[in-house]
């Protein structure tokens, strides 16, 4: 596979029907040229104030957010105007903040939506931040921000299978709330292995399960009114899978129930969220009666 081509391939995105609106708002955007630009790595990330901008300008950094809906992570504050997004992001960044040390180091954040994680990340002075996404919209949300942020950061529209084949390795691997999605877990954590560095490190979060049984939970077709969710593992089987992936030094970093206050509706997002995926009469099971979302952090460093 070439990687070069398969990106050029992938800009053809932009042209997309369903794309192209999106595209087309965000290139008036790309016209304001500000400078001097203040930022606030904060749980919200903010960009300039409101000040900065005039009446017309503020209405068309509006027109354009909203033009960007769903906004999945975040929150973000850009020229003052507040994007209250689905995920309270902020939490799960605090969360992990304490368990890495990315100075002058090569980092990726697979998975990584419209770049809230690798914003914030900047605050460690990585020597390079690439993040992994193939999603059009989230890529043209990471665009709009950083138009105004101006980070050095790279967004590439390819996924966790293309690490392996990228123009050099990371010494940090970020793969937050991706896991899940892949009907191969140990062949993507293998990938993830293979795009490291020597002593390279990742650190995950995905879906888990309660029991010491070294086994997975296999929804049928939704999970959580999710569709592509594949395999929802003990903390016992996701250490196998990263040992079988070629991983040492396991740690687990924590374990946490989702609650309404990380996950939830706002006018930024999609029409449905935690609330609606849990059982009306069991918050502790989904829709479909499996056990409610919890997550597990882990940390592992590649074995050479």
């Amino acid at each position: 596979m070439n990687i070069e081509e398969l990106k050029k391939q992938r800009e053809k995105c932009l042209e997309w029907k369903n794309v192209k609106p999106w595209y087309e708002q965000l290139k008036k955007v790309f016209e304001l040229e500000k400078k001097n630009i203040q930022i606030d790595n904060n749980d919200w990330f903010s960009v300039g104030k409101k000040e900065d901008l005039t009446q017309e300008e503020y209405a068309l950094i509006e027109e354009t957010a909203k033009k960007l809906i769903p906004w999945r992570k975040g929150p973000f504050k850009l020229f003052g105007l507040e994007i209250d997004s689905e995920w309270q992001s902020n939490i799960k960044y605090n969360l992990i903040r304490p368990h890495f040390n990315l100075k002058d180091k090569v980092v990726a954040d697979i998975g990584c939506n419209n770049g809230y994680y690798m914003f914030r990340m900047l605050e460690d002075e990585p020597k390079r931040l690439i993040g992994f996404d193939p999603s059009a919209l989230t890529m043209l949300q990471f665009d709009f921000i950083n138009h105004f942020a101006n980070t050095n950061i790279i967004y590439e529209k390819l996924g966790v299978e293309h690490l392996e084949l990228y123009n050099h390795k990371f010494d940090f691997i970020f793969m937050l709330g991706v896991l899940y999605h892949r009907p191969d877990p140990v062949g993507c954590l293998k990938s993830l292995a293979k795009g490291l560095n020597k002593n390279g490190e990742v650190l995950i979060d995905t879906f888990m399960i309660d029991g010491e049984q070294e086994v997975a939970l296999t929804p049928n077709k939704r999970y959580s009114k999710i569709p592509n969710i594949y395999f929802i593992p003990t903390i016992p089987a996701l250490k196998n899978w990263l040992v079988r992936a070629g991983f040492e030094q396991i740690e687990v970093l924590a374990v946490t129930t989702t609650t309404s206050e990380e996950q939830r509706k706002t006018q930024w997002s999609f029409d449905q969220s935690l609330e609606d995926f849990l059982d009306k009469n069991d918050n502790t099971k989904t829709v479909e009666g499996y056990p409610a979302p919890k997550r597990v952090y882990i940390k592992a460093r590649k074995k050479n």
